[in-house]
């Protein structure tokens, strides 16, 4: 063959190869223009101020969450947690899919080895051992494997992205069950505190009715907050015990013992001291950012990717499907009659194109592309839904903390008003100006308001946690 003309023939059909690889139907992805708010509904101007260079999820959980016991048992649940091995298996999954789908952009060959022999009645002797290989190739002229392909990855990576959900949830609960843990043992711990104070008062009636300064009802009153102490204890333990339940299972481990770290909090005779001061303030950051920061919000988005894809699946059907076949074998070995040996064929091989263009199929391929765009527009919806809800959780955290934060300022004002009141009474009482029903009000009051801190010291915590989980940290 001439150089000139083959030289010819290398760049036609480099050409064709080139058109066939680019040939592909469907519309390419483009991620939707989405209007975010231009801040968050719930937070304070100081706030969106810091938010333009920093942001509270930025932080890694291990300086989120102070407590080593507490990092501890994050880093357990991360070892062992069996939401998230599942969550890791799925990703292997679909990483397997990738695999499986896209082996149809390529030739499948298979071969086929035989051995053969035997003796005829004419005395034919023969030993053959023939290989046969066959090749198929479905040419992917308008791109529908490369589009299946595309979907498979796309979901991938959405997969991906839910692993980093499963991580991001685990961390939060985790958190959330182990600050419940230590505001039940602080709520106890007061309990306890009371139950021994409300003994020595019991002790003080007694002794006053025995002197004759004070009265048999006295007593009886003195018991009632002694009483209410003694019936929380039990419930308290309960909850206690169960809350240990629900953290050694997000740790993957069988009911156990809950180790504790640093306390919420120390009941004083000045009142609740706590462990730790929170800010009245966190940075939230750029709104823009929480649609890469939200794993949720990038595994909808991967969806929307891969029903994207899926669309080009749907139309490339509509087109004719070309198959290359190849075929080729050969044997060897050879036959013995009357003493001499006959050899067997050497090779042989074949060839074809096939082509295959759907004529009617009874609206299948129609509806099939209708499905397809249906899957798209739904896939479209939940990803702006998911932003949507993102957002609520962002403002609900936010005016959580705002909120619980400034109710337990309050609460605590009126912790301090009611010891005082107690402590007040309490001395009227022993000079004899006062009956003991003024203690009891005031000593019942004191250990409800307690009780109500200690809540309002966990339901800080708590929004802190959500408002940590909203803006999409923890999983980093």
């Amino acid at each position: 063959m001439p150089r000139d003309l083959q030289n010819t023939f290398t760049a036609v059909f480099a050409v064709i190869a080139f058109m066939l690889s680019a040939c592909t139907v469907g519309p390419n992805y483009h991620r939707p223009v989405i209007q975010t708010p231009a801040s968050f509904h719930g937070a304070s101007e100081s706030q969106g101020t810091a938010a333009q260079t920093e942001s509270f999820a930025d932080l890694p959980w291990w300086q989120a969450f102070h407590d080593p016991q507490l990092q501890e048992l994050i880093r357990t649940a991360l070892k062992q947690s069996y939401d998230l091995q599942l969550a890791v298996e799925r990703v292997n999954a679909a990483r397997a899919q990738v695999g499986i789908v896209r082996a149809n952009q390529f030739p499948q060959v298979s071969l086929n080895p035989t051995f053969s022999g035997g003796k005829t009645e004419q005395g034919i002797k023969s030993n053959i051992f023939s290989l046969a290989a066959d090749v198929i190739f479905q040419v992917d002229l308008f791109g529908r494997y490369r589009r299946a392909t595309e979907a498979a990855r796309a979901q991938l990576l959405g997969t991906q992205d839910a692993q980093q959900t499963v991580i991001l949830t685990l961390v939060s609960d985790v958190a959330s069950d182990y600050f419940l843990l230590r505001d039940l043992d602080l709520q106890l711990q007061i309990t306890k505190k009371t139950v021994q104070t409300q003994e020595n008062s019991v002790k003080l009636t007694d002794l006053r009715l025995t002197h004759g300064v004070g009265t048999r009802l006295d007593v009886l009153q003195s018991r009632q907050v002694l009483d209410t102490a003694n019936a929380q204890i039990p419930d308290l333990e309960r909850q206690i015990g169960q809350t240990e339940d629900a953290i050694n299972i997000l740790l993957g481990n069988y009911p156990q013992g809950v180790p504790r770290g640093t306390a919420l909090g120390t009941p004083t005779p000045n009142g609740l001291q706590w462990s730790e001061t929170l800010p009245p303030e966190l940075p939230t950051g750029l709104t823009s950012d929480l649609l890469e920061r939200r794993p949720d919000i990038r595994t909808a988005e991967q969806n929307l990717v891969a029903a994207n894809a899926n669309i080009g699946v749907a139309k490339a059907m509509f087109f004719p499907q070309i198959s290359l076949l190849g075929s080729g074998g050969a044997a060897f070995g050879h036959s013995a009659f009357l003493g001499s040996s006959i050899p067997a064929p050497l090779g042989v091989g074949s060839y074809a194109v096939g082509l295959t263009q759907p004529i009617f199929q009874g609206g299948a391929l129609r509806n099939n592309l209708r499905y397809a765009k249906s899957e798209e527009r739904q896939a479209l919806i939940s990803y702006q839904q998911t932003i949507q809800r993102a957002f609520g959780d962002v403002s609900d955290a936010l005016i959580g903390y705002d909120k619980y934060h400034g109710a337990r300022e309050l609460q605590e004002q009126t912790v301090k008003d009611l010891q005082e009141s107690v402590d007040v009474s309490l001395m009227r009482y022993r000079g004899g100006t006062a009956n003991y029903l003024d203690v009891l009000d005031s000593q019942r009051s004191l250990f409800q308001a307690e009780l109500t801190l200690a809540q309002a010291r966990n339901n800080e915590y708590q929004s802190l946690v959500q408002l940590y989980k909203a803006l999409g940290g923890g999983w980093k």
